[in-house]
């Protein structure tokens, strides 16, 4: 069980870590904008606390220059307004050179170019997939301050469709987050699926923080589905889902990876989602993930299920040592490091106080390396984005079973296929 904290600040310090660092000030602050509340509050929280067990194990390795790693976070509330306004605070007010966040990518985009890149500072996000990011940075919007270490929509909607497909399912309504991600998504799902064979029956969108989606559901069951892709968060999804089944709604449901949540599966009944299938970025098979799984549980009494959990201990992690390669903390520096610490042709470290520590050791020394961590081996293209492999998931009775596994060459090959 993930403990609760603080909204208004966490700080994780080492004891024993030095009070200053030649230049550098202490403590180093690392800001967060993440939802703990509203309707992506439960899942935000899990993210959030990953977010500070990463600095916990970085600052029990000695910090960053021999800072303390302080991990300053401010609720987005899931709201766009509220996300900037977190955002020009931790940049404003505490100094922070690089922002963690947020989850959504409605979110996620205003603070990119209404607050991190007019203050050169870097935002890696763990969680937005939405390709317009991909678009700005093509364009020379982000001016390199953008990452992600979650992989983009495409290659969602493409499991998606080929998952639906694949289960026999010719005639799917779409049920959909009225975001930049959600439209994005749905949009792509559509194109996917017609390649692929199948067809929509209706696209629905719908706004969130709503406490009923009657009309939405009943529009969807028009023209008599029999499949439900539904592109969702947890609160607002299980309303959804429990309606769509009141109302007579087949079971035949595929989720995208934010549903692969307990609270979902709670707050909808895991009885009722026995023909519930979905998708989510796969942990590669590597032992660096095996590290994260079994530190994660030692840590919190439980595995790190749910989504982006290990994608934003990566993006911490990457950034703290962008920061210790960087030598002075700005924003420039730690753009221009992160690649440093990700190279394919760096000496690969691993997650962990002794992985990061060894880090720390070659950093020092002049070497290049690569960080290989709770995601795999981590690498940016030039436009921020990484490419993961992807998994199916069902439940069996309660328990959340992996049902099929795409490589990241597989994952590429089925979009080349889309696309072509």
């Amino acid at each position: 069980m993930l403990q609760k904290f603080g909204l208004a600040a966490v700080v994780a310090a080492l004891t024993g870590i030095g009070s200053s660092a030649g230049a550098v000030d202490c403590p180093v602050k690392l800001g967060a904008i993440l939802p703990v509340s509203g309707p992506m509050g439960q899942v935000g929280e899990r993210i959030a606390e990953t977010g500070l067990f990463a600095v916990e194990q970085f600052n029990e390795a000695g910090g960053v220059l021999g800072c303390p790693v302080e991990y300053v976070l401010r609720d987005t509330q899931g709201q766009s307004a509220v996300g900037v306004d977190a955002a020009k605070s931790l940049v404003d007010l505490d100094g922070v050179q690089a922002l963690i966040g947020a989850v959504s990518s409605g979110v996620s985009l205003p603070v990119l170019t209404s607050v991190a890149v007019p203050s050169k500072v870097v935002q890696v996000s763990c969680c937005s997939s939405s390709e317009s990011f991909t678009t700005l940075a093509e364009e020379g919007k982000t001016e390199g301050y953008w990452f992600r270490t979650y992989a983009t929509n495409r290659s969602q909607s493409a499991i998606g469709a080929k998952l639906t497909v694949d289960s026999g399912f010719r005639k799917t309504a779409v049920i959909y987050v009225n975001t930049d991600f959600g439209v994005g998504l749905a949009k792509r799902f559509e194109r996917d699926i017609a390649k692929l064979g199948g067809s929509i029956t209706s696209l629905v969108a719908y706004n969130e923080s709503q406490q009923s989606y009657r009309a939405e559901v009943t529009k969807a069951l028009e023209g008599n589905p029999d499949s439900l892709f539904l592109v969702a968060f947890p609160v607002d999804g299980a309303t959804i889902t429990r309606e769509w089944l009141s109302l007579g709604g087949t079971d035949n449901l595929i989720v995208n990876n934010s549903l692969r949540s307990d609270d979902y599966f709670q707050a909808v009944g895991s009885q009722f989602l026995q023909n519930m299938q979905g998708y989510d970025s796969a942990q590669p098979r590597l032992p660096s993930v095996d590290s994260f799984n079994e530190m994660f549980e030692a840590r919190f009494e439980g595995p790190p299920n749910g989504p982006g959990l290990h994608s934003v201990y990566d993006a911490v992690t990457v950034v703290l040592l962008a920061m210790e390669a960087s030598g002075d903390i700005t924003g420039d520096s730690i753009r221009d490091n992160i690649r440093l610490v990700t190279s394919p042709d760096g000496v690969e470290v691993y997650p962990g106080p002794e992985g990061i520590a060894r880090a720390k050791e070659l950093l020092a020394e002049g070497k290049t390396i690569r960080y290989v961590g709770a995601t795999g081996a981590l690498s940016f293209d030039g436009n921020g984005d990484v490419q993961a492999p992807k998994m199916t998931w069902k439940l069996d009775g309660d328990e959340n079973v992996e049902t099929g596994y795409m490589s990241t060459a597989e994952v590429a090959e089925l979009i080349r296929m889309l696309d072509g």
